[in-house]
């Protein structure tokens, strides 16, 4: 029998894999999403899903509740990105909303910075939402790749994750859970902050938690103390959570480690944040500006993301001026 791709009558599939991009075939009954390793290198490959006007062809990432696939998109003629809902969550409501808020809460902003939301749809049973493909990697890939990432790239990823954080305060949302695994880069290593599942809008409130089973809901390396000890939140939790993220990327590691995830989220209630340039070889100005925007208390931060930029920024000025009178430092 004829192995042609177009034949009705043939057993296997030909599709391209997303690893090393040759064309290989598979099992043309392959189960949808269900994937197989590529002949040629390994990497896995899957027959593609359609949903709607998009084509779900390689899986990119998986995690809480979503898997997120490359993905073309028919209409448009682009490639996206689609988180499909992992289908045991489907019929849960409150998983339901949790998945969509990350649609509804950042659709409204446009910044360079964060990962554009196309849309949230549903087709055959699948719910799914529509975005920004980022292919470029994440902070947490460099830092893991390098060890550490050098001050100067740092700087700038916090200058603009300021902006991009600012843009979202005046949609009154916070993020929430600021982290390296949460800045992806796009193909012109332009850093964009995702994965807004967790988001609150400050009309909210500032919300003490009394009584919620479920508890405070983040990452325990980079949660601000005030989330911990839940006596509310407001923008600048998500300040402190990117001063821990920037922390953990010139030093290689979080303000604040250990074994039991409470343990660690104490800590940043209870123990002093280590000044960075303690750590490492970091000037004095990009420490003095982490170890304020980590201040245990809310009101001694900066109490704007302008500050907080602008603290960089000169952190980043003084830095060049530097390398620029002494090249070889």
């Amino acid at each position: 029998m004829l192995l042609d791709e177009q034949g009705s009558e043939s057993l296997l599939k030909m599709v391209t894999c997303g690893g090393c991009e040759a064309r290989v075939f598979i099992p043309r009954d392959l189960a949808p999403l269900e994937t197989q390793p590529c002949k040629a290198c390994g990497h896995p490959v899957m027959k593609p899903l359609i949903l709607g006007q998009v084509e779900l062809r390689e899986v990119i990432a998986s995690g809480g509740m979503g898997t997120v696939f490359r993905s073309w998109d028919h209409a448009l003629e682009r490639f996206v990105a689609v988180k499909l809902m992992q289908e045991q969550y489907a019929a849960d409501p409150e998983a339901v909303e949790g998945f969509s808020r990350e649609a509804r809460a950042c659709s409204p902003i446009n910044h360079t910075n964060i990962v554009s939301i196309y849309s949230f749809d549903e087709h055959d049973g699948h719910k799914y939402i529509v975005m920004e493909l980022t292919e470029g990697g994440s902070l947490e890939g460099r830092i893991e790749e390098k060890g550490k990432v050098p001050e100067l790239y740092a700087l700038d990823v916090g200058v603009k994750m300021c902006s991009a954080l600012k843009a979202a305060l005046k949609h009154d949302l916070l993020h929430l859970d600021i982290k390296p695994d949460n800045i992806l880069y796009n193909e012109d290593n332009e850093p964009k902050l995702m994965d807004w599942g967790i988001a609150h809008k400050t009309t909210e409130g500032k919300m003490s938690w009394e009584g919620d089973e479920e508890g405070v809901m983040g990452t325990p390396e980079f949660i601000a103390p005030e989330r911990v000890q839940q006596t509310g939140e407001s923008f600048l939790s998500d300040m402190y959570s990117l001063a821990g993220t920037l922390h953990n990327a010139m030093c290689g590691h979080p303000p604040f480690q250990g074994d039991d995830p409470t343990s660690i989220a104490m800590a940043h209630v209870h123990t002093p944040t280590p000044p960075l340039n303690e750590l490492a070889d970091i000037t004095d100005q990009t420490s003095d500006a982490i170890t304020r925007a980590m201040a245990k208390d809310p009101a001694m931060r900066f109490q704007s993301y302008d500050e907080f930029s602008m603290a960089l920024e000169a952190a980043r000025s003084h830095l060049l001026l530097s390398k620029y009178h002494n090249p070889s430092g």
